[in-house]
């Protein structure tokens, strides 16, 4: 779903420009509360975990491939607002250190991955926690859902967008249909990733789950007479101290980044597919950083081509990590100068 440079004009370009900019902007606003229960590290380490996942592409069928947006888990794991940042905080690093995504698309690749899919997922995700059963182990199968519905919705949205400022004329029945297909299936994929990483936190750790500390047992009291009420806890439950946890998080995202990540399929993604299908893929622009030493996920200079990915894949985590973590700090001290 990367959007590389030349796919859209500059009026859109432009456009997406500015409201990935206000989305940041409100972000950086209204993510304080959320960053006072889950804490900046975890805004990081959730960044990096996306980045890993996100360098391991899954084969869908027919020579096409896809990979973890992880909007909807995000906003799960640290809230909307705080997950627009994370998802930002990576969509940043991929197109500046390693060329994914067009530098000039960078506006559009945030409303559409670290917007939409955030807050599609999360809309979702809320809507079937209201009805489902209020223990925190609804939360896995609710994101799950928001976690499907993000990727074809986000696929429509480029459509939308390709409507009004693609670079080549083509049928827009074809593209929506082309887009939306091949990213429900992607979306299947995203679903099976996020059940299954949301599982394990819930299993071990759900106070760290952003979503999952709403949703506390309601308490039954009975009076002397034996009559029961039934009363919802005002606040939601707070993260303990999450050191050793942390650490094991950033363990298994190096050891996904710099091992699994060279197992993802070579594939091109459902974008790259769908343009090479329907003719647009010809307006790619090569990205104004494409001579980066981490260009392609890979190091310059280094012959054995698993080294180079591997050391890529580290270090774009530990990059990832720090600029998410300043990211979220800067939000915390801008709410605490507001407030």
């Amino acid at each position: 779903m990367h959007v590389p440079d030349g796919f859209f004009d500059a009026p859109t370009s432009v456009a997406t420009g500015l409201i990935a900019a206000g989305a940041v902007g409100v972000s950086l606003q209204r993510a304080s509360r959320e960053l006072r229960e889950t804490g900046p590290a975890l805004a990081g380490l959730t960044a990096a975990f996306v980045f890993a996942v996100q360098m391991v592409n899954f084969p869908v069928g027919a020579g096409t491939s896809g990979h973890l947006l992880g909007g909807a888990l995000a906003a799960a794991l640290v809230g909307p607002w705080t997950a627009v940042l994370v998802m930002s905080t990576v969509l940043l690093v991929q197109g500046l250190l390693f060329a994914d995504g067009g530098l000039t698309a960078l506006g559009t690749n945030i409303t559409l991955m670290g917007l939409i899919t955030v807050l599609v997922g999360y809309f979702v995700t809320r809507a079937l926690l209201k009805v489902l059963p209020r223990r925190v182990g609804s939360v896995v199968p609710a994101t799950t859902v928001g976690a499907l519905v993000s990727v074809p919705v986000a696929a429509l949205a480029f459509t939308g967008l390709y409507s009004i400022g693609g670079a080549v004329d083509i049928p827009l029945g074809k593209l929506a249909t082309a887009m939306v297909g091949w990213h429900i299936l992607v979306g299947i994929g995203e679903a099976v990733i996020t059940a299954a990483v949301l599982s394990a936190v819930v299993a071990t750790r759900p106070d760290l789950v952003y979503a999952a500390r709403h949703l506390q047992q309601d308490l039954v009291l009975v009076d002397a007479d034996g009559n029961s009420s039934t009363v919802s806890p005002d606040r939601p439950v707070v993260a303990k101290p999450a050191g050793r946890s942390l650490g094991v998080g950033i363990a298994v995202t190096l050891l996904v980044a710099g091992g699994l990540s060279l197992f993802a399929s070579a594939h091109p993604d459902g974008l790259e597919f769908v343009g090479a299908k329907l003719g647009f893929e010809s307006a790619a622009k090569t990205s104004a950083v494409a001579s980066s030493p981490l260009a392609d996920y890979g190091v310059h200079g280094i012959g054995n081509a698993q080294v180079s990915g591997a050391l890529a894949g580290i270090i774009g985590v530990l990059v990832t990590i720090v600029v998410g973590l300043a990211i979220a700090k800067l939000a915390s001290l801008r709410a605490g100068k507001a407030s």
